[in-house]
């Protein structure tokens, strides 16, 4: 099997199971787009290597696999970058969440106790 046919099958199964996880909602819209749009980007570059050949001569990169490795690591650190930032953001909310439940808790437990002492 030649690089160029296993790089298609992997772009296009990946294409679908990203499409069928937000099918059944297991994966959001905002994070979806990113990974199809990487996995279209993936088809397209398989079908047409000389495109690949051609933006890395333009930019004057070595070999095509350099510029791959390249983009795929910056990818992925914006990717994580974007997921900290969305953990931080639950996680905030979550403890604001919590603060609200104990006040509430606290609020019906001294309504209990007037209560039991009239």
């Amino acid at each position: 099997m030649t690089p160029d046919i296993l790089a298609g099958l992997t772009a296009g199964v990946t294409f679908v199971f990203v499409f069928y996880l937000l099918r059944k909602g297991v994966l959001r819209e905002k994070y979806a787009v990113l990974w199809l749009f990487f996995s279209a980007a993936a088809l397209f570059f398989a079908i047409f290597p000389s495109a690949l050949s051609w933006i890395t001569r333009t930019l004057g990169v070595t070999t095509p696999a350099n510029l791959l490795f390249f983009t795929t690591v910056v990818l992925l650190v914006l990717v994580s970058i974007q997921l900290s930032y969305e953990l931080s953001r639950h996680e905030m909310r979550i403890r604001r969440l919590a603060e609200e439940v104990a006040l509430l808790q606290q609020q019906i437990d001294e309504i209990r106790d007037t209560d039991e002492r009239e």
